[in-house]
Formats: structure tokens, sequence, C-alpha cells
């Protein structure tokens, strides 16, 4: 229950949902979409109220976080792209630059509406500063996501120990 906790005491504090959870989207830039003449138009009842979250794709889970790794081995973690709209939409992913030590594994091609795409995020765990940092080096990178209706960020963050 959202009001008592596992001991049936009354919460000291609200709990905090994901923001997909509760319908936000979180990290992501809309784009100015051009309205396509030829694309057909769904106009029910149903999807009368909010028409502009009838398109767009949601990421689960909206950030990723490594935590501490090992220098020299790979980790990877898999990130579902969920299409939430009524039309299959395209994406791609920016790949980011090799001294990160990330990259993205996705099949791309069109998603269709309620269907998902699975993006495999690879990381290199390597110590790129040449400064002292104490044996400890974060990484911190926002890989994005272009789609037809926005650009997501999904946060990659990890700690490298020597």
């Amino acid at each position: 229950s959202l009001l008592v906790n596992d001991a049936e005491q009354p919460r000291e504090e609200k709990v905090k949902l994901p923001s997909y959870v509760q319908g936000r989207k979180s990290n992501s830039i809309p784009n100015k979409k051009v309205e396509d003449p030829v694309a057909g138009k769904v106009n029910t009842s149903s999807l009368a109220k909010k028409r502009q979250h009838l398109s767009g794709f949601q990421l689960i889970p909206p950030r990723v976080t490594f935590g501490v790794l090992k220098e020299g081995c790979t980790y990877a973690a898999t990130v579902i792209l969920k299409n939430t709209g009524v039309d299959f939409l395209r994406f791609r992913v920016k790949q980011p630059p090799p001294h990160t030590g990330l990259r993205v594994m996705y099949t791309p091609g069109p998603v269709a509406a309620g269907l998902q795409v699975e993006l495999e995020i690879e990381i290199l765990a390597m110590i790129t500063g040449g400064e002292d940092t104490g044996g400890l080096e974060k990484v911190s990178y926002d890989i994005e996501i272009l789609t037809e209706t926005e650009n997501l960020l999904l946060p990659v963050r990890a700690n490298i120990l020597l």
C-alpha cells in the first residue's frame, strides 16, 4: 500500500513512483513534426482527449547505472524501447564516442504500435584520465536516441575501479 509501510505503520514520507509508471517522460526533447498529408488520422472518441501522447517511445528503465566496475572488463545492460503510440515509428541511436567505452547494439527498423525493441548497452571499463583519480573514475554519458517525434536521452552512469 502507498499509505502504510511493511510493518503496517503509516508512512512518514510519500512513495516516489517512477516516471514511466506516472505516465511522464523523462529526458526527452520534442521534435517539431511536420504533418504528413498521406498518413491517415485516427478520429475516434477514445483518442480525442490526448492527441500529443499518441506517438512516441518510452525507455524502460529510463536510466542505466552500472555501479562499480573492474577495469578491463566488459559489462552489458538491456534497455527496452517501447512504442507507446498508435502508428509505427522509426528511431536511430547516436553512438557514443569511443573514449567513453560505451556502445549500443540494436536491430534497426520500424517499430509497430505497442511493440518494443531491445537496446543492449555495453561498456568496456577503461581508465582514460592521466591524472591520479584515487583509483576510481566516474563515467557519465547521455546516449541520444533520435525518433520521429522526440529526442530521448538515456543517462548511463558507472564507476570504474583500478
